[in-house]
């Protein structure tokens, strides 16, 4: 209150000063007459003038009789040669000077808005790269908001994910009909959340809903809700909320819900750990706070969900998980023909063959194939992307780019040689394994001196094992190939050795395939998208003796895989010398260069 009654104070002192600022003015200018310097001149000669005072540009005095009640005058002074000529030509006269407060003010204005203006582009420039922002934005939402015209995705634009995707046709019809929907008392789930490998296109099928059902689309990255401000991350989630209530029916997707919603721990509370606790807080209390009857759905995608917080997930919040995983061949090939439409494609391109060379590629890959495809096509001058483009083009992605100036010596190519055909003279003999489908010496990538390219016949879920036998042993042609022909091995073969390891450590933890170990699990899968070692090391739940027992079953296995190996290329040592020194020459085999290396009467009949 006494803060108050001091303003009114400093008002009233404000005013009283204007008052009689404005008042000596007023007074100053009735009581001073302004007068031409000709008129001055006349009046000093009659002697009426009792004081001057003579300053740059004017002067100032005083008479001695008031003119019209006025006593004092001013006039501008003129140069004196000027005036005594105009004078002498009864010319009535005044001086006058030029008016120079525009320039004066901007010179002194322009100066300090342009070095605002630059020091503010700077600074901003500079705290957006540090993540600070603008101080007044601190609580906004980072949002953006799309709508159809926009997002330019629809379901058309989505293939390979069918059962993902009729899942999220029914969100569509929600969005554009929620009367229908709520005519039985049911509700729409309020958050779906998307998971699956990275590339499989989460986020695409989010902007197809959007963009499906002709709604506002808000798009925000879990990582931009938190800064180094304390709350602001809370404060966005509201901004965010309120924004969604205003442009009802609409949708909030969240990319990388995992950034925002990682599981509380007790460890908790401490700095940047306490602002991320308070942001997720505040997420599960506006996913409470709203009903989705009014039209708002929450669309989440993670390739974690392994870590997300069981308060999240719970029912009620984000109560409906959708998988989008990597296509199958079927899902390979609708996607392939919605990226085939934009380049120019041959007539021998095969679709069919192209999803069979590419297993376990997602949406992503295949669309990073197509555009391989057309670049290598581009580069050679050709018209049309062929089926040859998309060959090199997986080898390309899968092996790495050709070393044509990594130089071996003789011994190295040939040993390379001997190493790549052991690898496929094995496939081709082995029941079960994938056909060969190129073998080559040429290195490529990091590391790789050669490689031999396999393509599956299929999609397979189940493996046997005796599947899994074969893969190890065929992972190990190439050493046994070097050591028979050689008598020794080398160090070219230590990535099909450590495969071939994991396979036979996979079959003897996991999958209890071995009769030392019994039927029983010793090592439990994570359940990562991102690879088996994204949770961190694997606790050990066994004993040292079993830990032991575990090594000997995984040793067994490995040899037992390399003995056989060993067998299958003595029985076929003519078609391994054969099938090498051709290799050396050409460089580049398939099975149509050499037949050898097509699949045996017995594989046939398995594969059968």
């Amino acid at each position: 209150m006494e803060k108050k009654n001091q303003f009114n104070i400093w008002y009233a002192a404000i005013a009283v000063f204007l008052v009689l600022l404005f008042q000596s003015l007023w007074l100053s200018y009735r009581s001073t007459e302004p007068i031409p310097y000709s008129e001055f001149e006349i009046l000093l000669k009659k002697g009426e003038i009792e004081e001057v005072v003579v300053k740059e540009t004017t002067l100032q005095g005083k008479l001695k009789t008031p003119r019209d009640g006025r006593q004092y005058f001013v006039t501008r002074r003129v140069d004196p040669a000027v005036a005594k000529e105009l004078a002498e030509q009864g010319v009535r006269f005044t001086g006058g000077t030029e008016n120079t407060f525009l320039r004066d003010l901007m010179s002194w204005v322009l100066p300090i808005v342009f070095f605002f203006a630059l020091w503010m582009f700077f600074f901003r420039k500079m705290a957006e790269k540090q993540g600070f922002g603008g101080l007044m934005s601190v609580g906004k939402s980072k949002a953006k908001v799309y709508v159809e015209r926009e997002t330019g995705v629809t379901f058309d634009d989505v293939a390979g994910v069918d059962e993902a995707k009729a899942e999220l046709e029914e969100i569509v019809e929600f969005l554009q009909d929620p009367e229908r929907y709520g005519r039985l008392g049911a509700r729409i789930p309020k958050g779906i959340l998307l998971v699956g490998p990275p590339g499989t296109g989460k986020t695409l099928l989010a902007r197809a809903v959007a963009g499906q059902a002709g709604v506002p689309f808000f798009s925000i990255s879990g990582s931009e809700f938190v800064e180094m401000f304390v709350g602001v991350g809370a404060a966005r989630v509201r901004d965010l909320f309120e924004q969604a209530r205003k442009t009802k029916p609409c949708i909030i997707f969240i990319d990388e819900l995992d950034a925002l919603g990682r599981a509380r721990s007790a460890a908790g509370g401490f700095g940047g750990h306490d602002e991320k606790e308070q942001t997720l807080n505040q997420l599960l209390s506006e996913l409470d706070g709203f009903d989705p009857r009014e039209g708002i759905v929450i669309l989440a995608a993670t390739n974690r969900p392994e870590i997300l917080d069981a308060a999240l997930m719970r029912a009620g919040r984000f109560d409906r998980q959708i998988l989008v995983d990597r296509p199958d061949k079927s899902g390979r090939e609708a996607i392939l023909k919605v990226h085939l439409k934009k380049v120019k494609v041959g007539p021998g391109v095969d679709i069919d063959q192209i999803a069979a060379i590419t297993p376990g590629f997602s949406g992503a890959d295949l669309e990073n194939l197509v555009n391989e495809a057309a670049l290598i096509a581009t580069r050679r001058g050709a018209e049309k992307v062929t089926m040859d483009d998309f060959t090199r083009a997986v080898e390309r992605l899968v092996a790495g780019i050709e070393k044509r100036s990594r130089l071996l010596n003789a011994r190295e190519r040939e040993v390379v040689a001997y190493h790549e055909m052991g690898h496929a003279l094995v496939a081709a003999a082995v029941p079960g394994a994938d056909p060969v489908h190129k073998v080559s010496i040429i290195p490529r990538g990091i590391g790789a001196l050669g490689y031999t390219l396999q393509r599956p016949t299929e999609d397979r879920f189940l493996i046997s094992s005796g599947d899994l036998e074969g893969k190890m042993t065929v992972l190990l042609g190439g050493r046994a190939a070097e050591k028979l022909i050689f008598d020794e091995i080398s160090t070219g073969a230590a990535d099909d050795l450590d495969k071939a390891t994991e396979i036979a450590r996979q079959m003897a933890t996991r999958f209890g395939m071995t009769e030392a170990l019994g039927q029983a699990v010793y090592e439990r899968q994570r359940q990562a998208f991102l690879g088996e070692g994204a949770m961190g090391i694997t606790p050990k739940e066994y004993s040292e003796e079993t830990a032991r027992e575990i090594d000997l079953a995984v040793r067994k296995l490995v040899d037992a895989a390399f003995s056989r190996a060993l067998d299958i290329l003595a029985k076929r040592r003519k078609a391994l010398e054969e099938g090498a020194k051709l290799l050396l020459e050409k460089e580049t085999l398939t099975p149509d260069d050499y037949p050898p290396l097509a699949p045996s009467g017995e594989q046939k009949r398995a594969a059968e």
